[in-house]
């Protein structure tokens, strides 16, 4: 598949899809939003990618929405009705897919680009990276997942801070308030987020995927109802080839094949 904005590459199990709009900050324009959704279309059809990597050419992530391209528009509304409706299916896509997702933050994530950070299953930064909302500050509204990740990421208050008064957000700081897994010197960002998708990738992605279905009902279940699920999604994970063979292996001591 041909992208315009985007490169898609697959190392093994593992596909890395690198944003490429270098010259513009690797913002988001019509074209990028919906290379996302066709690269997670692309990643959830193709049985053998079993996790995924995004990350951004050159020195940025993602500065969020081509402003640019909205102020050139006769009629922004539509244009932005239009743009949030792709990017959004795209974050649905990689969010809801059975691989796990890593960010692999390489420079400053503004914008939509924390929705992209804030919307993967891990996230990795590099030391010198920063994060900042940015969108009251041209007066415009969050989106790009933002109002909805955050708050469970790092708690309403913090969410509200950082939309508000736009501050940038430390790489360091950002993953002690829980929005990163781990802060790495830069030139090593790739190389970790690529051995921990290399593992994840030989791992069990079928008790991944259910795992991350449980999470996301999470929240609208309540507490006896979330556990009936558990219990229902275990059964199942346990009858099914790869549990036999998780449990299996433990037993006899040996390392599994979830191949």
């Amino acid at each position: 598949m041909t992208y315009q904005t985007l490169s898609f590459e697959k190392h093994g199990t593992v596909a890395v899809i690198t944003l490429d709009r270098a010259d513009a900050g690797n913002s988001l324009n019509m074209a990028m939003a919906e290379d996302l959704f066709r690269a997670g279309l692309e990643c959830e059809a193709d049985i053998g990618v079993r996790c995924v990597i995004l990350t951004g050419a050159g020195r940025v992530f993602c500065f969020g929405g081509d402003l640019k391209a909205i102020s050139d528009q006769e009629n922004p509304a539509g244009f932005l009705n239009e743009l949030t409706a792709k990017l959004h299916a795209a974050i649905s896509v990689f969010n809801r897919m059975r691989a796990p997702v890593i960010a692999a933050v390489n420079g400053a994530a503004a914008g939509a680009g924390v929705g992209l950070l804030a919307m993967a299953d891990l996230a990795l930064a590099a030391e010198d990276a920063k994060i900042s909302l940015a969108y009251t500050g041209v007066a415009l509204t969050p989106d790009g997942s933002t109002t909805y990740f955050l708050p469970r990421l790092i708690g309403r208050r913090r969410t509200l801070e950082l939309m508000l008064t736009n501050r940038p957000l430390r790489a360091e700081e950002a993953c002690t308030w829980g929005l990163l897994n781990r802060v790495v010197p830069g030139d090593q960002l790739m190389d970790e987020a690529m051995a921990l998708a290399q593992k994840l990738g030989a791992g069990p992605v079928g008790a991944f995927a259910a795992t991350k279905r449980l999470l996301l009902s999470s929240d609208d279940n309540s507490l006896e109802a979330q556990m009936a699920l558990e219990g229902r999604t275990i059964a199942a994970q346990g009858h099914s080839a790869e549990g036999r063979e998780g449990v299996a292996a433990f037993l006899q001591k040996r390392e599994p094949d979830f191949s």
